[in-house]
């Protein structure tokens, strides 16, 4: 299907920081594919429906792109990763980690390939790599239309958020998921590649989205 261009990751390891607890720890990061920018309105609607155009998809809650990821894998063919269930606090869903489809990525997935081998706030100039509050006119923009990182990434600063597949921390917040990146609305706090928020599984608004991921086949063999 057209629309879908992800980006082959190598293994690597990241560290990943709650600011708030001030607590850092390394995940290792077998190698993967994300998504060269954030689902657009044009492959959400070619799939679900809904309102076309070359800016993310916004307004999708974390559910919703499960769906759509499991939806766009049956339509080409893969296995699709992921059983929803009926809890509205998502708790019931479950990710088959020998599935081929398409996904959500997870934590460590997105901050390694935001990153690229950086450690710094963000991979670049913040006006060059992103759309954030300063210069986005008040809206999501098209994707890849600023720089990407060294690794063929774009928007993974700024524009809008990207839902991820972990819980953010289940003994204090219960379901809600992490979403990474900053937007189009966002100060420069926001706007770079440790930022980390959370929010409830049902939640919507129009600064989040989501971007792909994939397991490559060898790595799904080999599990």
């Amino acid at each position: 299907m057209g629309g879908v261009a992800l980006q082959k990751i190598a293994a690597g390891e990241v560290v990943l920081r709650n600011e708030a607890t001030r607590v850092a720890w390394t995940v290792r990061v077998p190698a993967f594919e994300l998504g060269v920018h954030a689902v657009t309105r044009d492959l959400y609607a070619s799939v679900v429906g809904g309102p076309s155009g070359e800016e993310p998809v916004t307004d999708v809650s974390w559910r919703d792109a499960l769906r759509f990821c499991n939806l766009l894998s049956a339509e080409v063919g893969f296995t699709p990763c992921y059983v929803i269930g009926d809890d509205l606090d998502a708790f019931d869903v479950v990710r088959d980690e020998a599935a081929d489809g398409y996904r959500l990525p997870s934590e460590a997935e997105w901050e390694y390939g935001c990153r690229a081998g950086t450690t710094g706030e963000r991979y670049g100039d913040l006006d060059a790599i992103a759309w954030h509050r300063g210069n986005s006119g008040g809206t999501a923009r098209e994707v890849a239309t600023r720089q990407p990182n060294a690794w063929g990434l774009h928007d993974t600063i700024g524009n809008v958020w990207e839902w991820c597949w972990d819980l953010f921390d289940p003994a204090v917040y219960g379901p809600y998921r992490v979403f990474r990146g900053g937007g189009w609305q966002d100060t420069p706090r926001g706007c770079r590649a440790s930022a980390r928020r959370k929010s409830h599984p049902s939640f919507r608004i129009d600064d989040l989205g989501f971007r792909l991921a994939r397991s490559p086949e060898a790595a799904i063999t080999a599990s």
